[in-house]
């Protein structure tokens, strides 16, 4: 990865002691794997921040009910595609 050693700041945190035995033993705290875990979290909760903005935008849009009729007239449509 390539980090820059002087661009890092320390972090202190508390863990239970069986979690600690365990993340050490799979090397998660290894401030690479820690920066990645981070990293991926970060970009997980911006994907679900945008997913439910869009879902927001979706609700809002005005648009008609369809009938069950039309819903069944779409669902055939499709299958003869």
């Amino acid at each position: 990865m390539g980090l820059e050693i002087s661009s890092l700041q320390e972090v202190k945190i508390k863990l239970p002691n069986d979690l600690l035995k365990e993340v050490t033993s799979q090397g998660l705290l290894e401030t690479e794997t820690l920066i990645d875990l981070l990293k991926n979290e970060l970009n997980r909760r911006q994907r679900i921040d945008q997913l439910f903005n869009a879902t927001d935008k979706l609700a809002n849009i005005d648009l008609p009910i369809l009938t069950s009729e039309e819903i069944e007239k779409e669902i055939q449509a499709t299958r003869k595609r």
